[in-house]
């Protein structure tokens, strides 16, 4: 491992649960998940506490099987904005021991302490004993920590080592990668999914370190960039930066859905999909933005190793015109997707120009479209997102209807 940086990835436990029984102490020795319809027993756990995953309950799983597995489980509705509110809290926590933090989801954080280290006495694991101890004391949430020499072993080393310890912390740096994750089977290696690992294994590459030791013309002959990105990943090769404004600069705009159940047919899913498309492009129609750049992405129920896919397609011209985008959206997901259950479907417009910038083409039906779009916006931002729905969204496979009224698909 080269270099002389000090990373931190910091994950939050158990977040929405954490943040729960902090919220309600009664809770506190109790199996707790944060999950769908308590009272229809319908959705899928988003967090299970400690003492639930004990019992058998998994996140990801359906809200009736794991009631099956812990029948004195409690279960509480999802509250998005109150979680919001925890974690920029936390967030202000790292910020006091150094102002390189870079949010990685809500729940997980990378931290450069490179130039702040020695104000705290300059050992980075007793510096992450402190802060951890701050945000239990503050928050109710116990936080784990991964520390290594870039942004990649940080992940792998919270991920692999300081989740499954009792204090939460582990240090890469100073120790021999084949003495570590070079001995783990492949698929616990960051972006590795369940297919990719099969594929993998196929090659005859069974651990990160066969990968790591896998010529790197081989993997680009099979995967392209790809290949070259899994291989870095192995050796522990990162130079990126912790960037606190990594994600201000809007370089698309998308939305992904976490799906009630696992949906099969290519007709339900296109339902997602034009919800999903139809969510994009408003939000783009009120950011004044326009793309040319669509992605599509899905995946599995098994959320810890991802199945699925992600691809991208370049339109002729830029727009926000939800059939125009669907369109592009559509043949994207008929021309990648396997035919396997699908949990998660996402959708994105990148490559964004002002709409201002838009030529009217002689003849141009979109104008209507566009046209009609926005009185639609209109309607909704006066009367709520449900006030007018597509047909498609009165079907079983649905979901705008439910999800209005919610932040991130969940209980505001």
């Amino acid at each position: 491992m080269s270099g002389t940086r000090i990373i931190m990835l910091a994950d939050c436990q158990s977040f929405y649960a954490s943040v729960e029984k902090a919220a309600r102490p009664e809770y506190r020795d109790r199996p707790v998940v944060v999950a769908g319809d308590p009272a229809r027993r319908t959705g899928i756990v988003l967090a299970a506490c400690p003492l639930a995953k004990r019992a058998g309950v998994t996140t990801a799983e359906r809200l009736g099987e794991a009631l099956n597995k812990c029948p004195g489980l409690v279960v509480i509705r999802p509250r998005m904005s109150y979680y919001l509110e925890v974690a920029m809290q936390i967030t202000a926590i790292f910020e006091s021991y150094t102002d390189l933090v870079e949010p990685y989801s809500i729940d997980e954080q990378f931290l450069d302490v490179t130039g702040t280290v020695r104000l705290f006495g300059g050992d980075p694991a007793e510096m992450a004993r402190r802060i951890q101890r701050r945000v239990l004391a503050e928050t109710g949430v116990f936080c784990r920590f991964g520390i290594a020499s870039n942004k990649v072993l940080a992940k792998m080393a919270c991920d692999n080592y300081a989740k499954s310890r009792p204090d939460g912390l582990f240090d890469l740096r100073g120790r021999r990668l084949e003495d570590t994750l070079w001995k783990l089977p492949v698929e616990k290696m960051f972006m590795i999914g369940s297919r990719m690992a099969a594929h993998l294994r196929r090659m005859g590459i069974a651990t990160i370190g066969d990968l790591a030791r896998t010529p790197l013309s081989r993997l680009r002959r099979r995967w392209g960039i790809n290949g070259e990105v899994i291989w870095r990943i192995a050796n522990g090769i990162d130079t990126s930066p912790v960037s606190p404004d990594a994600h201000e600069g809007e370089k698309a705009i998308g939305h992904q859905m976490t799906l009630p159940r696992d949906y099969a047919t290519a007709e339900e899913l296109h339902v997602v999909l034009l919800e999903l498309t139809e969510l994009v492009c408003r939000r783009a129609r009120a950011r004044r933005r326009m793309g040319r750049v669509v992605s599509v992405g899905c995946q599995g129920a098994d959320f810890d190793r991802p199945s699925g896919f992600f691809r991208q397609t370049t339109m002729p011209y830029p727009t926000h015109v939800t059939n125009d985008v669907y369109r592009h959206a559509r043949e994207l997901f008929d021309r990648h997707w396997d035919g396997l259950p699908v949990r998660r479907v996402g959708v994105a417009l990148g490559g964004l120009q002002d709409d201002g910038e838009y030529q009217l083409m002689l003849f141009d039906h979109r104008e209507k479209w566009r046209a009609l779009e926005e009185a639609a916006d209109r309607i909704r931002e006066r009367f709520g997102d449900a006030a007018i729905l597509r047909a498609c969204s009165l079907t079983a496979a649905g979901q705008a209807r439910d999800r209005a009224g919610k932040i991130g698909g969940h209980t505001k």
